[in-house]
């Protein structure tokens, strides 16, 4: 990279990291002084201009937590819910692997284009999307970049002091000396290429080499209209998993984009597979799903070349997507980017998008950190769902003919990452955003009527991929209805939902794509409904144990909706189906008590047995599948032998035998990478020791999130593992996911506001809190005093005050009455 690009790079750079700096420093004041000098188990006196949230809350976000350390993110321009996304699509030298998940990877610092759509944290590499790579090529076109299988010459190094992420916005300085801006709206982007002065200039379009490959793509180049305009068929989600025997290798989309250019172009050509074909205007073909020999060398796209002898004027290049056709992919640009529009405008408008979403919560208080890891959670929670409707309101149906959005929707929705974000994503979706968690449940629901009434698992744009195991979309749906979401058509959802869970579908007996990807969605139902477990040697699923925990949760979430509807038999038939988890509850597994256990369909047990095992459980072991009844603890504790039991079991899970947390990845204890156990910090609530509910929370916010690329945990999972950061820092989390009542901690923040429209605001105040003082002493809610350790759904529906009074020594008292313990409502 020459020094004259290097240095407008850091300009640029310097220019939006200043005010962040600045801001830190203004607030520094907000910071809070702690515990220090407080009476041991006496409440912290509070700190002045406790009510004084912070402002200019984009500045806090830094796109890059999350890129390293399995996080999975990605750090490009994006709107929130948008469906463009531009971002980096990474290489270690392998055309067919990008080095990283979904496109990027922080210790990858080589890249070979700027892709058009991305996945936030998906946990298999890689991951989804990854459209469309537009690459700035320095030099002449000497072979097909097909053909460049190591990615030796169509590819550039980076440095990340050249590069600029900030929500709406994304800029990069690559070694060959090019410099990039791009900004984002909903459907379409503008970005400016600026390419050394004097030498050759080419911007490769790599329609065919999406992040798993492709069955088809097409470009076509118009010299006079200044215009590349294309397309791709693809899918694959998760092609390279090493279970589910290939049965991702399929294609469910095609993405039309279309480019105009300011400038005129010195050149054409493209290229198919090794064929480079200069001065061509047209090219297809796809590259397959396969990687390495098998892929190697496939694939079509095209380039066009600008003059740079009289200048490095930068290359204006606007950009619109589509899902249905080239022609809504047109109309999304003219709409959202007009002629006029540069970087500087679009990426403005974006911060204000970006600043409206995330002030939805505004908060008080707390350390720079905390509130970088805070709002970063926050921009990643908005990342998924994503828009997949045009302005026009046509969108892609799972049967792959064009849609238009029924009376009332706003838009359609797709990417679900049902199995993750059912535990903490959609019921903060469902708290911040009602109206767009209403109109992706009724996406859900016109998917799954367009697949003959099959609701799939994981919804990447309109494909059903299967993966992951379990019935999400009914606890989904049931937890935005008690929060209140009804711009759906909540009938019709429920009716449909409850048909999947008791009449038998033939996939059901299939064994296509297991594990990981089963085709059955309520896998050999019949069979489950007569033993009341799925048998691990006839269950055609993921395993046996997990699959029955993950249905005993649906089920539980379908009867407790149906009841808030008055359907009182539908209610009763599955409360009862939610208490056959206790059918797979070993309680003589072990010496020391029960555990959850595959059995087969003549009722034995599957052995051997440890709690270790991951034997009839899906990415994850007993010792964490036997916590998955959040419905039924009081249950759960009993047949372990007591609360104090089970609460003795818990701190073994939390605590490794010195004492010290578990935070690594250990069978026996808990795994705050991965989502099967993340509310197992808040059980302490139902066993009578919300104090250690409180500091097992706190321990893990500080332990296992953070700022910088390794701020997150695990794979991100389209923002669920952000979520869990967000409900522990607000002091509370779903008590189960179909309900809207929440279990209480405490807060990170000694203010927070949470808007939810329409007037309703719940205000959470905590003026001691600080690292020091992490226990509940005493709470008020709308001023009156209260030991519950839990808050019903209406507050969080109509809004309120909390008050937290805070201390930096537990109260064993407070929150512990028998009437102070959260309520299972399934019995």
């Amino acid at each position: 990279m020459t020094a004259r690009a290097r240095a407008a790079v850091r300009r640029t750079a310097s220019r939006r990291t200043v005010p962040l700096l600045a801001l830190a420093v203004g607030l520094a004041g907000l910071a809070l002084p702690g515990a220090l000098g407080a009476t041991a188990g006496a409440a912290v006196a509070a700190p002045r201009a406790a009510d004084r949230t912070v402002r200019d809350v984009v500045r806090y976000v830094d796109p890059l937590i999350g890129t390293a350390n399995g996080g999975n993110t990605y750090p490009g321009a994006v709107r929130p819910f948008g469906m463009l996304s531009w971002s980096p699509t990474s290489t270690k030298g392998d055309q067919t692997d990008t080095g990283a998940a979904n496109g990027y990877q922080y210790d990858t610092t080589r890249m070979r284009g700027f892709a058009l759509t991305h996945v936030n944290g998906a946990g298999c590499h890689p991951g989804a999307a990854g459209d469309v790579p537009i690459f700035p090529h320095v030099g002449a076109m000497t072979v097909s970049p097909s053909a460049d299988s190591t990615d030796a010459t169509y590819a550039s190094d980076f440095s990340h002091d050249d590069e600029v992420a900030e929500p709406g916005r994304y800029a990069l300085g690559l070694a060959n000396g090019v410099r990039t801006d791009f900004a984002a709206t909903t459907r379409a982007g503008v970005g400016t290429i600026a390419f050394p002065r004097g030498e050759e200039a080419n911007l490769l379009f790599r329609v065919s080499n999406s992040l798993n490959g492709s069955e088809d793509a097409d470009v076509r180049i118009d010299r006079r209209a200044r215009t590349v305009t294309g397309s791709v068929l693809t899918g694959g989600f998760c092609s390279r998993r090493a279970n589910g025997g290939g049965s991702n290798k399929f294609s469910y989309y095609r993405l039309h984009f279309t480019a105009h250019f300011d400038r005129d172009f010195a050149r054409t050509g493209t290229w198919v597979d090794g064929d480079l074909r200069p001065g061509t205007t047209r090219a297809s073909g796809g590259e397959g799903y396969e990687t390495g020999d098998l892929r190697r060398g496939r694939g079509s796209g095209g380039y066009v070349g600008f003059d740079t002898s009289r200048g490095n004027r930068p290359v204006t290049m606007r950009v619109g997507l589509s899902y249905t056709s080239a022609r809504a992919a047109e109309a999304n640009l003219r709409t959202e980017v007009g002629r006029r529009a540069t970087v500087r405008r679009v990426a403005a408008a974006g911060s204000r998008a970006w600043e409206a979403q995330l002030r939805r919560i505004e908060v008080a208080g707390g350390t720079r950190d905390e509130r970088t890891a805070f709002y970063t959670s926050l921009y990643h929670a908005a990342l998924e769902p994503n828009v997949t409707s045009d302005v026009a309101g046509t969108y892609p149906g799972a049967d792959r003919t064009v849609r238009r959005l029924g009376r009332g929707q706003q838009a359609q929705y797709g990417n679900f990452s049902g199995w993750d974000q059912y535990r903490a994503h959609t019921q903060l979706l469902a708290l911040l955003n009602p109206d767009v968690a209403g109109d992706f449940a009724q996406s859900l629901l016109n998917l799954s009527r367009q697949r003959g009434g099959v609701w799939d698992r994981w919804v990447h744009v309109n494909g059903a991929t299967r993966v992951m195991t379990g019935d999400p979309s009914g606890p989904t749906l049931a937890g935005m209805h008690a929060l209140g979401v009804r711009n759906f058509e909540v009938r019709a959802a429920l009716d449909s939902l409850v048909r999947q869970a008791t009449v038998p579908h033939p996939d059901g007996l299939s064994d296509y794509g297991c594990p990981g990807q089963c085709a059955g969605m309520r896998p050999n139902l019949a069979e489950y409904l007569r033993l009341g477990y799925a048998p691990q040697d006839d269950c055609h699923c993921w395993g046996g144990a997990a699959e029955t925990l993950e249905d005993a949760t649906a089920d539980y979430g379908l009867s407790d909706w149906a009841g808030r509807l008055g359907r009182t038999a539908t209610q009763r038939r599955f409360a009862e189906r939610a208490g056959w988890w206790e059918n797979t509850f070993d309680r003589a597994a072990t010496p020391e008590g029960g555990y959850q256990r595959a059995r087969n369909a003549d009722g034995s047990w599957l052995s051997p047995f440890t709690p270790a095992t991951g034997d009839g459980f899906a990415q994850g072991t007993s010792a964490t599948y036997t916590w998955m009844v959040q419905h039924d603890v009081q249950r759960l504790a009993e047949l372990m032998g007591g609360r104090e039991r089970a609460a003795e079991r818990l701190d073994a899970f939390f605590r490794t035998p010195d004492g010290d947390w578990s935070t690594t990845v250990d069978p026996l204890r808990y795994d705050p990478t991965n989502e099967p156990g993340i509310h197992t910090p808040w059980l302490y609530n139902a066993l009578g020791k919300p104090w250690k509910t409180q500091e097992t929370v706190r321990a893990y916010l500080r332990l296992v999130y953070g700022t910088g690329p390794t701020g997150l945990p695990g794979n991100d999972d389209l923002g669920t593992m952000s979520a869990w950061y967000v409900w522990g820092a607000l002091g509370m989390y779903p008590q189960t996911p179909s309900r809207g009542d929440v279990l209480l901690s405490s807060p990170t923040f000694t203010l927070a506001r949470i808007h939810r429209g329409g007037g309703r605001t719940l205000t959470v105040r905590a003026p001691e809190a600080s690292a020091d003082a992490v226990y509940v002493a005493g709470l008020r809610v709308d001023g009156r005093h209260t030991t519950r350790s839990w808050l019903p759904a209406s507050v969080l529906n109509r809004g309120g005050e909390l008050r937290f009074d805070l201390a930096t020594r537990p109260d064993t008292r407070w929150g512990t009455g028998p009437r102070d313990l959260p309520v299972d409502h399934g019995r």
